[in-house]
C-alpha cells in the first residue's frame, strides 16, 4: 500500500463511499471519481447503522477488494456501492436508512505470509488488533479485519477458528499444509456520526 496515505486522503475515501451510496441509491447511477489517482490499496468499507437509543453501531453490510483492478478511489466506489446493496447477509441499504448509517473505509497493506510450523511460536506473528488474517483452504478463503477480533474480544485461537469458520472450513485448516494464511494490516478512516467528522483510526501503518 501507499503508506503516505493522509488522514486528508482518508477523510476523501470516505466521503466517496457515502456519496457514491447516496447517488446510486437515488438513481442507480455510479459516480466518476473526478480523481486521477494512480495509486492502488485494498479497500474494504464497511457500513454500520447507529442505534441512537444506545449509540452502539450494528454492521449493516461490508465488502471489499483485497487485489483491486482499479485506482483506491474507484476501488472504495465500487466496494461501497456493494457493501450498501451486495452483502448477502443484508437486505439492500434502503435511502431513508442512509442517515443513521456510519461509513467506514479501510485501507489495506498487501497481504503477506505467514509460515506455520510445528510449534506455537510462528503466532506471536499475529498481533490483535495490528493484523488482519486471510485463510486460503480447499474449503474455501475468509477474510477478518484488524478491528474484528478487537470488537468481538477474541484471543488469537479463536481469531484463527473463527477465521476457519468463515472460510466453511473445520477448525484447524489453518494448520493444515496446503491451506495458506496471510496477515496485513489497514489505516481505518471512520465517519464518527452518519455524514459528520470523520476520525483516523490509525494514521500509520504499525
Amino acid at each position: 500500500m501507499n503508506s503516505d496515505l493522509t488522514v486528508a486522503e482518508g477523510t476523501e475515501l470516505v466521503r466517496l463511499a457515502r456519496t457514491a451510496v447516496e447517488l446510486y441509491l437515488k438513481n442507480g447511477k455510479i459516480i466518476n471519481s473526478t480523481n486521477n489517482s494512480n495509486k492502488k490499496a485494498g479497500i474494504f468499507v464497511t457500513l454500520y447503522q447507529l442505534d441512537t437509543s444506545n449509540s452502539k453501531k450494528n454492521l449493516r453490510g461490508c465488502i471489499g477488494y483485497t487485489v483491486p483492478s482499479w485506482n483506491i478511489h474507484d476501488t472504495v466506489v465500487a466496494a461501497a456501492i456493494n457493501a450498501a446493496t451486495e452483502d448477502p447477509r443484508f437486505i439492500a441499504l434502503g435511502q431513508e436508512e442512509l442517515d443513521k448509517v456510519i461509513f467506514e473505509v479501510s485501507v489495506l497493506t498487501k497481504p503477506i505470509p505467514i509460515q506455520i510450523d510445528n510449534t506455537q511460536a510462528f503466532l506471536s506473528e499475529i498481533v490483535i488488533g495490528r493484523d488482519g488474517l486471510i485463510l486460503e483452504s480447499n474449503y474455501g478463503s475468509g477474510l477478518f479485519l484488524p478491528q474484528v477480533p478487537v470488537e468481538r474480544r477474541w484471543t488469537i485461537n479463536e481469531y484463527l477458528t473463527n477465521l476457519c469458520y468463515k472460510a466453511g472450513a473445520p477448525v484447524d485448516t489453518w494448520k493444515l499444509p496446503d491451506s495458506k494464511l496471510y496477515k496485513f494490516q489497514t489505516m481505518v478512516f471512520r465517519e464518527k456520526l452518519p455524514n459528520r467528522e470523520i476520525h483516523a483510526e490509525h494514521d500509520k501503518i504499525i
